[in-house]
């Protein structure tokens, strides 16, 4: 097995998986609950999961995560946790799965609200370190949350906020590419952009950290030269696995802050009119946000076109459009069904959203108006 200590203990190898109870061994607890949704329930994941982890077939899980956490999903696990006594917890799934878990290891042990420890309301100090330990088990390439120190939640209000802290990062991460492999066409694509975009916006981050450029510089390199073969060859465990890689890697440099294209996703998926997947969004307002940011950080972007394989003083914007339109991605908000009527409330939610400070380019709701309508 890989054994990488960066940010979290990662176990990152084929059959990983099977290191699951050693792990919860290690940390020193018995009675974990399991985090999924009726879909990761469905293809049997969490099944196999637990049988090569050694764990008992009825050990507890909760599958009522909603494709976009919300504060009632979390509230309902957390209720679950508590009645079954369980000490712990393993997030079985995509993004959605492992934010819920870490909202969950949130409020297990520090009082409610849950809105309290938002980022944007001043939040952050409040997440102690006083949390049952959670380990992530990612069945998509995607978001990165195995390592990332933010949980995404929506309120009961409509607000999708972000809970941050280094606190909120899983104890373990067991990255095992074999879980992807049974992962639809249209999901690795949608998932594999999520990557993609965190590597681009972590790398554009003003913030001062060359390590993590460096690692989303990678990251980017891995998941342009492999995504199109995983989408088109899912059972290619190479391609599952360098996906899997450049995901991780965009998580672990989510330290530099994204941008706005996630100041956009963030409010667009809280939205009750239609369900939006955020990899699917993050895809379509990217070349947007890329001709957005262009004259703030040209010396990035010729480094950029290099991770991409693309020529110095290449059209970044029409390189991503070229790429979903390869994944055959919908390549505008109007073929997700977007309301224009909501671009107001997201463009005054994206100014607001903690993403929006580490944008290379400041932009207010104004700005984002235009790039929701220039990707509409």
């Amino acid at each position: 097995m890989a054994l990488i200590t960066y940010l979290t203990k990662i176990q990152f190898e084929v059959g990983a998986a099977s290191l699951l109870g050693a792990e919860l061994r290690d940390l020193g607890v018995r009675t974990p609950m399991i985090v999924a949704d009726k879909g990761i329930v469905a293809a049997g994941l969490v099944e196999r999961v637990l049988s090569a982890g050694g764990l008992p077939a009825d050990t507890v899980v909760f599958d009522g995560t909603p494709e976009n956490p919300t504060e009632a999903a979390v509230n309902a696990a957390l209720a679950l946790y508590h009645e079954h006594g369980c000490d712990s917890l393993v997030a079985i799934g995509g993004g959605s799965p492992i934010d819920l878990a870490k909202a969950v290891s949130l409020l297990a042990t520090h009082a409610g609200p849950l809105e309290q420890y938002a980022a944007i309301l001043g939040g952050i100090p409040k997440i102690t370190a006083n949390k049952p330990p959670l380990i992530a088990i990612p069945t998509t390439a995607g978001t990165g949350s195995e390592v990332g120190r933010a949980a995404l939640v929506t309120l009961d209000d409509g607000r999708k906020l972000g809970f941050i802290s280094p606190h909120m990062i899983p104890s373990v991460a067991i990255c095992d590419p074999e879980l992807t492999v049974g992962l639809p066409a249209a999901l690795t694509a949608a998932t594999g952009m999520d990557a993609v975009t965190h590597c681009i916006e972590t790398y554009l981050s003003p913030r001062y950290n060359p390590p993590a450029e460096a690692i989303a510089l990678d990251g980017l390199a891995r998941a342009m030269r492999w995504i199109r073969r995983a989408t088109e060859k899912g059972d290619d465990i190479t391609a599952r696995s360098e996906m899997m890689m450049a995901a991780l890697q965009g998580g672990m440099t989510f330290q530099k802050g994204l941008g706005a294209v996630h100041s956009l996703s963030h409010p667009l998926g809280g939205l009750k009119s239609v369900r939006l997947h955020h990899g699917t969004i993050n895809a379509i307002l990217l070349p947007a946000v890329l001709r957005y940011n262009a004259p703030s950080a040209e010396e990035k972007y010729r480094a950029l076109a290099g991770a991409m394989g693309l020529e110095a003083g290449a059209d970044l914007a029409a390189a991503i459009t070229a790429l979903n339109r390869d994944l055959a991605m919908p390549t505008t908000l109007s073929e997700m069904n977007v309301p224009r009527d909501c671009f107001g409330l997201v463009a005054e939610g994206a100014e607001r959203d903690h993403s929006t400070a580490t944008n290379p380019r400041p932009a207010v709701a104004a700005d984002f108006m235009k790039l929701l309508e220039e990707a509409y």
